[in-house]
């Protein structure tokens, strides 16, 4: 399903394959021999989604971008089955295993792979060829890479990352604890924006 969004709607190169159930949502641009597979959701709400050429979005992926954070995928890229992207840069050449997550502001370099139910947190840089293993999470610039049983390590990285004032324009309450009220009202009135989308 295609629709246009804020005015904007998908561009989709001729030779690209969008399976019938998918959904390409907004200001969307999909390279040539692309190939979007049934069930993905490829929706720009806000800022764009850049898709190369040759790119393979596999089964139920999702990618985003929001008003403030595109999304750019080089060519030769490949995102597995119920990935999660938002507002980050992948550069040619990337792998995205089944089940990986990758956030707002990530940059990962030329040939990176992000392995199954691997993450990329906010603001973080994966250099050229530079992999995060299995279930393990990349964070900060540049990445350390950490497995998952190692929280406190990974928090020290991430707590001054600042993921509400980052993703949602939100400071985080004094006690140290994220404003779920205003969080969920910003986007609240952000996600309204859909009730006008129309299917082309």
């Amino acid at each position: 399903m295609l629709l246009e969004h804020l005015g904007k709607s998908p561009k989709i190169h001729p030779s690209a394959y969008v399976a019938p159930n998918a959904i390409v949502c907004g200001d969307v641009t999909i390279g040539s021999g692309s190939r979007i597979a049934f069930g993905a959701s490829i929706v720009a709400e806000g800022a764009s989604i850049e898709l190369g050429e040759n790119c393979i979005v596999m089964e139920n992926a999702v990618i985003r971008s929001t008003d403030k954070h595109s999304t750019k995928i080089g060519s030769h890229c490949l995102i597995g089955p119920n990935t999660h992207l938002v507002g980050c840069t992948l550069e040619d050449c990337v792998f995205v295993a089944t089940g990986a997550s990758i956030f707002h502001g990530a940059k990962l370099g030329y040939g990176s792979e992000v392995r199954i139910n691997g993450v990329v947190h906010i603001r973080t840089v994966l250099h050229a060829h530079e992999t995060v293993p299995i279930g393990w999470v990349a964070v900060g610039d540049p990445a350390k890479i950490l497995p998952t049983d190692q929280h406190d390590a990974i928090w020290a990285i991430q707590m001054p990352l600042n993921f509400p004032k980052f993703v949602y324009g939100v400071e985080r309450a004094p006690e140290g604890q994220t404003n779920m009220r205003e969080i969920t009202r910003h986007r609240s009135e952000a996600l309204a924006g859909h009730k006008n989308d129309k299917i082309l």
